[in-house]
């Protein structure tokens, strides 16, 4: 069974603000392959969508999976509906739990 992997527009504008950072910080090219590997790990979810950490204490069935140590991905699994959707892009460090939480109020 494959899932469908849906991008909220919140991880959507998280990806492209990545892409400007790490294109600043390295190089465009760098940072158009980080980004396209981002996408693709996120985009395997569909076939292993429940990996990753369950963070029910954040958002109801929410998820938190990592891309190379210095991405948070969080997600939510939508097992009636075969959806994985991704809201949110976290890199370097950033408070994942203080923006999720923001989300939710």
């Amino acid at each position: 069974m494959s899932y469908t992997v849906v991008f909220s527009p919140e991880a959507l504008a998280q990806l492209d603000a990545l892409e400007d950072y790490v294109s600043d910080a390295a190089s465009p090219s760098i940072a158009v392959r980080f980004i396209d590997n981002v996408i693709g790990y996120c985009e395997s979810l569909c076939l292993f969508p429940l990996r990753g950490t369950c963070r029910d204490d954040l958002l109801p069935d929410l998820r938190i999976t990592h891309y190379r140590r210095t991405t948070v991905i969080a997600f939510m699994v939508r097992p009636d509906s075969e959806t994985v959707s991704i809201l949110g892009v976290f890199y370097g460090g950033k408070d994942y739990t203080a923006m999720l939480q923001d989300e939710e109020d």
